[in-house]
């Protein structure tokens, strides 16, 4: 049946806007966290944790390893090979999961490719928590360059502005995005004015194009050019964003707006910091404000710190969206999620996510204290997600778009290679902040493989005292006494008879004149046609079995759903329905399944999740909730 369902799923998710609206928006979303690390990568390179000479054959080759990183990373993998795997429209860590178990279902590699999906989810909610703390305060840290007084407070107003950021996110970003782009706009062409004015004292800074200088660094001083990966990478900090966000713009918005405003304005901006090294090695305390000349440089630090905040704002939508597919696709239990833009439905907000990635920002702007020590941290979270969608890039590349083994391996092993020498330079930097993005990605990824797991073994159980359906209408058919109206009952499988009903008739001793099962699923496409959004099986004596598809994008509204229904005995409506709900009190054992700390944590996690009457917005007056204990 799903194979069935997602063959007609189609493949439109396509934006309905003109490609000039559509770039102009990508380049004030998607690019808003890597057109602000020209504020701190090349500055972490010669004064971070592990400083460099601040000479010509040292920049030279800096600013090498960012031009061919940025062109290797960002235009080869991202723009020209990964954003090719669209899941119907949709990118993502989760979108390419979902597409990657759809077409090995049934391979023994499902579980691993599984993990690595899970895992890359993890880590980005590290990125979620980090990438608004080190942009803000390297924003702000801006003040200390217009006045050395202005020290002391940094922190407090990098505090205010983050905590205005995540408060205002209930009202969602629909009109503040429109602001994102114009303002990225005049951001990128100031990023390019300023590399432009400083080039132009030293135009051989060019030379850097050429890769011999990054080898020449190599030669000269191995173990350094290695450790100075770890800060290089952080020029492609965001990089994930271009895929993540591809349902929203579309593959050829982005393209163009990387390949024709937002790589060259970079480029020219860090080619610009280079040459000021050159004439003035101190400014490496801070290049990037540096450049400007004194009276512009108050109003830079407002034009960055604006673009900061759209970089957070990325950042923070896109850890509302995965959290999203998450729960649809059975990783996460229900939360709540509202939206807030009629018209967009992306625009979504999860408070739960949201005042817990507040909590993590402050502790971390608090506890780090400076951009050179949270760029420590950065790095791992970044690199680390860069490693697994090597991976999975290539378990696309072999098994689902079939290349020939010499092409696909010699792709995977080119960027499991990059990606994995600077992922291995930035693990260097774990005693130094590295482990904190890998302390969420661990809690995260417990949460995540635990509420999966569980599930799994929930269903399992339930199905060892399933009766089949066809059996209990048969047994119950003249024994029971009829009742007026329609009886729904929910049921996470598609098989057998679901609890509700079964203590229904244990404690009620009633039936319905009409009984349906009904069972929501969801699929590893983002959306479905409305053709194939319900199958209906009639198994007779008023009894129907249901099930509702949806996408793992889609939000679930029954009531709606419902209304649109054929072949289920005449129409259903909300005023003679009545919604049986199933909640199962668990209760860990030693039976094989997880360990007895999983299952604790399994259970609170089914006790705290949305209830399934406000998640699928079920009228409140028309639910009955029956209990019975479990053991898991």
């Amino acid at each position: 049946m799903q194979g069935e369902v997602e063959g007609n799923a189609g493949s439109a998710h396509a934006p309905a806007q003109g490609l000039g609206p559509l770039a102009l928006g990508a380049l004030g979303v998607v690019f808003g966290d890597i057109g602000t690390s020209p504020l701190y990568a090349l500055k972490e390179s010669f004064v971070g944790h592990h400083p460099l000479t601040v000479d010509p054959l040292h920049i030279y080759g800096v600013l090498s390893l960012i031009f061919w990183t940025m062109t290797l990373i960002v235009t080869v993998k991202y723009v020209f090979i990964v954003m090719r795997a669209d899941n119907h429209g949709e990118g993502g860590s989760m979108a390419l999961l979902a597409l990657i178990r759809r077409n090995l279902e049934g391979s023994g590699r499902t579980p691993l490719i599984a993990a690595l999906g899970v895992l890359a989810t993890a880590l980005f909610y590290g990125d979620a928590i980090i990438t608004p703390a080190i942009s803000v305060l390297s924003a702000v840290e801006g003040l200390t360059v217009v006045q050395a007084s202005l020290t002391s407070l940094v922190l407090p107003i990098a505090i205010v502005i983050l905590v205005a950021l995540f408060l205002i996110q209930r009202f969602g970003t629909a009109r503040v995005g429109a602001l994102f782009g114009p303002v990225m706009v005049v951001y990128f062409i100031v990023l390019a004015l300023l590399g432009i004015v400083n080039i132009l004292r030293h135009p051989e800074i060019v030379a850097i194009v050429n890769p011999v200088w990054a080898f020449r660094f190599f030669a000269l001083d191995p173990l350094l050019a290695f450790l100075a990966l770890g800060s290089v990478v952080l020029a492609v900090t965001g990089a994930e964003a271009l895929y993540a966000d591809m349902g929203h713009f579309g593959r050829k918005a982005i393209s163009i707006a990387w390949l024709y405003a937002a790589f060259p304005c970079l480029l020219l901006n860090y080619l610009g910091q280079g040459a000021l090294l050159i004439d003035q090695p101190a400014a490496a305390a801070n290049p990037f404000f540096l450049m400007a000349p004194d009276w512009a440089r108050l109003p830079l630090v407002i034009l960055a710190t604006l673009a900061t905040i759209i970089a957070s704002q990325a950042v923070i939508s896109g850890a509302f969206s995965v959290t999203q597919q998450a729960v649809q696709l059975g990783f996460l239990p229900r939360l709540r999620i509202l939206h807030t833009s009629a018209s967009a439905a992306g625009q979504i907000y999860v408070p739960l996510v949201n005042y817990a990635l507040l909590i993590f920002v402050i502790l971390l702007v608090v506890g780090f204290g400076s951009s050179t020590d949270l760029a420590a941290a950065y790095g791992i979270a970044v690199t680390g997600t860069m490693v697994i969608t090597a991976c999975m890039l290539g378990v696309l590349t072999f098994s689902v778009w079939r290349w020939p083994p010499l092409a696909a391996g010699g792709v995977t092993g080119l960027f499991l290679l990059i990606d994995g020498a600077y992922f291995a330079s930035n693990a260097t930097k774990i005693p130094d902040g590295g482990w904190f993005p890998l302390m969420v990605a661990t809690v995260a990824f417990v949460i995540l493989t635990t509420w999966a797991t569980g599930r799994r073994i929930m269903r399992e159980r339930l199905q060892e005292g399933a009766m089949e359906l066809d059996l209990f209408i048969q047994s119950t058919m003249t024994s029971l006494k009829r009742v007026p109206g329609t009886a729904i009952f929910l049921s996470s499988s598609t098989a057998g008879v679901p609890p509700a009903l079964l203590h229904n008739v244990k404690h009620n001793r009633i039936l319905h004149e009409r009984n349906i099962i009904l069972t929501v699923k969801t699929h590893g496409v983002p959306h479905l046609h409305e053709a194939v959004r319900s199958q209906v099986e009639d198994h007779g004596a008023g009894f129907y079995r249901l099930v509702l598809n949806h996408g793992f994008m889609e939000e679930v509204d029954i009531p709606a759903v419902l209304k649109t229904v054929q072949d289920c005995g005449g129409p259903i409506t909300v005023k003679d329905s009545s919604y049986f709900l199933s909640r199962q009190t668990l209760i860990p054992s030693a039976r094989p399944g997880m360990a007895i700390w999983r299952e604790k944590l399994f259970a609170w996690m089914i006790r705290n999740a949305e209830s399934p009457m406000d998640f699928f917005k079920l009228p409140v007056n028309r639910v009955v909730e029956l209990g019975s204990q479990l053991e898991i």
